[in-house]
């Protein structure tokens, strides 16, 4: 594969997320590297935070390994451990099934980047540690429950 121009891809934001949670994804958005590059077995993205953005509601993954390295900027990490000022060069990882909930806030003036890398598997949940919140995720798509699997309020059953 070439070399990827990363000029050319385009920036992608919003939120899966349901209401409310998807308004905190505001100043959040990503370079999908790894679907430009062809890539099926792992997710490559640049995640992008402008100042006071974070980068998803504080989560843990059953299945799926993820890898961090800060590429521009600063930000904090915040996991179950309190949080960690992270600098260019600096890597976290979550292994699968941890339970260790994390996210990246940007609490500086200036834009922070870093790239994540993570497995793809065909299933997944994901448990959101601050929130009565989980997502399961298969071929028709994602689902957020509460974490007894019960429907959000408002949701439709």
């Amino acid at each position: 594969m070439p070399k990827l121009d990363l000029s050319k891809l385009e920036a992608r934001s919003g939120s899966i997320y349901p209401a409310p949670y998807d308004a905190e994804m505001e100043g959040r958005s990503s370079l999908r590297v790894g679907d430009a590059g062809g890539l099926t077995q792992f997710g490559v993205n640049i995640v992008i935070l402008a100042p006071g953005a974070k980068s998803s509601l504080r989560h843990w993954h059953v299945e799926q390994d993820e890898f961090v390295m800060v590429t521009q900027g600063s930000c904090t990490l915040v996991d179950d451990h309190g949080e960690t000022q992270m600098t260019v060069g600096d890597c976290a990882t979550f292994p699968a099934n941890d339970g260790n909930g994390h996210h990246f806030i940007n609490n500086t003036d200036d834009e922070a980047r870093f790239l994540v890398i993570g497995t793809r598997t065909p299933t997944e949940t994901a448990w959101y540690s601050d929130l009565d919140l989980k997502v399961s995720v298969d071929a028709t798509g994602f689902t957020f429950t509460r974490k007894d699997g019960s429907p959000l309020q408002g949701d439709d059953e």
